[in-house]
């Protein structure tokens, strides 16, 4: 059945986000390799990498993965931005692969008004550039699917299917898919005629093969808003049917689920415990 994590904080250490994935019972995480909202970032020390894979290896948790940095953009048209973002995401190749994790989950980047196959080939190119200059690197990279706000790409399936297509590696890539984005972005998901299409749909353009972890979210917004606002399961306008659908899919029996919901309630409670425990609720009732 799925393995079920959250995207957790690395304050006070890297360790510090396997440390509380354990306390949660999670089979898998997701972090950030340093601030997100910031260019300069300090390079990791010796003693955090081995505190951090003494930890990981204790916890047996599967498929370790980070999210890169929010102001790198592969599909700048600005040259400087470009070749700034190329330094960037090659850093936060280096930075996975010094921490032992499988995987890196990047946004296919905005194309700022230069048009969507324009801003494609640039990411391409870019992935090119990076994946050659670490020919060696174990980290797999996971181009996500969007909700299409503003210029960015990656609210269609054939956006990716277009970047695996034209990557010179592709077997170094693969797909992470967002439920909240490809719903903000139009692809139905609420009943099961809808999730069974928006599946087929993802299979005939991508191919399921490529489909190596999930962001699993509500979404605030409806669907086909293109506007991207995650929501605890059930509270937003996806609805429960669809994560259950999803943790019963047999296709997916093996991948990990990683949750990107708001953290408190209005009262103070702490989420990921309550929505961990809904997927499980969904996994033993499916027989996991």
């Amino acid at each position: 059945m799925p393995l079920f994590g959250a995207h957790l904080s690395i304050a006070g250490g890297y360790h510090k986000a396997i440390d509380a994935a354990v306390a949660l019972g999670m089979e898998t995480v997701q972090l950030f390799t340093s601030s997100p909202s910031q260019w300069n970032r300090k390079p990791i020390t010796a003693a955090e990498i081995a505190d951090f894979q003494r930890a990981l290896k204790a916890s047996k948790l599967k498929f370790p993965t980070a999210h890169d940095s929010y102001l790198i953009n592969l599909a700048a048209p600005d040259e400087a931005l470009y070749r700034r973002s190329i330094a960037s995401f090659t850093d936060e190749l280096d930075r996975a692969a010094a921490l032992g994790l499988t995987y890196l989950v990047t946004h296919p980047g905005s194309h700022v008004g230069s048009g969507e196959e324009a801003g494609l080939e640039k990411v391409a190119a870019a992935l090119d550039e990076v994946l050659a200059s670490r020919p060696d690197c174990p980290v797999t990279i996971l181009l996500e699917t969007t909700a299409g706000q503003g210029s960015s790409l990656g609210a269609k399936f054939e956006h990716l299917a277009e970047l695996l297509e034209t990557v010179k590696e592709p077997k170094r890539l693969g797909v992470c898919l967002d439920t909240c984005h490809v719903f903000a972005a139009g692809y139905a998901l609420g009943t099961d005629a809808e999730y069974d299409a928006t599946f087929q749909e993802f299979d005939r353009v991508i191919g399921l093969k490529w489909l190596k972890l999930f962001h699993v979210n509500d979404s605030v917004k409806p669907l086909g808003s293109r506007v991207d606002r995650h929501a605890g399961l059930g509270l937003g306008k996806i609805g429960l049917g669809a994560f259950r659908r999803l943790v019963a899919d047999p296709r997916f029996a093996k991948k990990p689920m990683i949750l990107e919901t708001p953290k408190e309630a209005d009262d103070g409670t702490e989420m990921d415990p309550v929505n961990l425990g809904i997927l499980r609720s969904f996994r033993e009732a499916a027989g996991g």
